[in-house]
């Protein structure tokens, strides 16, 4: 009988080592795992910085017509556009606007006595959610159960050139989390419903379009306008904050030619002529709202049509 005991006991130790405690899987690494863009890994000490704004971050799966949303049947997405900027505001490469809760902030200028303070985005970004899955499969042993939850989000964006209305670069990309809780005779953990792992698939989606995002904004031109001039020196639009210095020199072109593609319906510029070059010698203005005051080193601008000209990047 004591024979029969310690066989019995060693079965059960057998079988329970070899299974695993409860555990939670992320997006499961790629082989060979994804790299970091180079166009971000390796960006130049000096990066002027795109104005950014995330337009709209919708749900359009079934789940944002059911009962686990806010007034505004928008949880999920007000989540999603929560992730992606705030990830770009962490790369200190770009400068992000607010426009998700811009009626919020209006109201607060006006309670103080203050006017919109609105900035015009250079690029925006529109993304949905345009698939959600949630799948719990379990498999049954002689002596164990495995549970599995899995969770599944599909998330597509669009980065759109304000200026043009040109859609420049769009991704869809997919984040998956699963857990799992094995019990065996008795023993280990017995999982309930998982609500983390819906956030932890949206989180890995928007992980994919990052980098992405990132390397299409920074490949795209940077580029500042003329407000005025006064005294010889011409104002331009962007300061400090934007990563521009002092004694940075910079190309003005006159803007081409405006054409109507007839197969789109847009307006397509043509290529700008160079005509000038500027330095930059102080600044003015904090935040958003500061500018750069500059000189001409070379070439000449109608100082009386300074709306016909763009200023850009040596």
């Amino acid at each position: 009988m004591n024979y029969r005991n310690i066989i019995l006991a060693f079965s059960c130790v057998a079988i329970s080592a070899c299974t695993s405690s409860t555990r939670s899987t992320i997006n499961k690494p790629l082989n060979p795992p994804s790299q970091i863009s180079k166009v971000i890994a390796q960006a130049p000490e000096k990066s002027l910085k795109r104005v950014v704004a995330i337009s709209r971050f919708s749900d359009e799966t079934k789940r944002g017509n059911s009962f686990f949303v806010d007034k505004n049947n928008n949880r999920i997405g007000k989540q999603a556009s929560d992730i992606l900027s705030a990830r770009l505001t962490e790369s200190g490469k770009f400068l992000m606007l607010e426009r998700s809760d811009l009626a919020a902030l209006d109201n607060e200028n006006n309670l103080n006595g203050d006017e919109s303070n609105t900035v015009a985005a250079d690029y925006m970004i529109i993304g949905s959610v345009s698939e959600y899955g949630r799948s719990t499969t379990s498999e049954v042993g002689v002596f164990s159960r495995n549970k599995i939850q899995k969770a599944n989000v599909t998330v597509n964006i669009r980065l759109v050139n304000t200026k043009t209305s040109q859609v420049l670069y769009s991704e869809e990309a997919t984040g998956e989390a699963l857990s799992e809780a094995n019990h065996v005779l008795g023993v280990g953990e017995r999982a309930g419903y998982n609500t983390s792992l819906d956030d932890k698939a949206l989180s890995a989606a928007i992980s994919k379009l990052v980098s992405n995002v990132m390397e299409n904004l920074l490949d795209s031109p940077w580029q500042a306008y003329f407000l005025s001039n006064v005294d010889n020196q011409l104002f331009m639009s962007g300061g400090e904050e934007q990563g521009i210095k002092l004694s940075d020199m910079f190309q003005v072109l006159q803007k081409g030619k405006k054409v109507k593609n007839p197969q789109t319906g847009h307006f397509i510029e043509l290529p700008g002529k160079k005509v000038a070059k500027i330095k930059v010698l102080n600044f003015i203005g904090k935040g958003l709202n500061s500018l750069s005051i500059t000189e001409i080193v070379s070439g000449s601008i109608d100082e009386s049509k300074l709306t016909d000209y763009v200023i850009r990047e040596l």
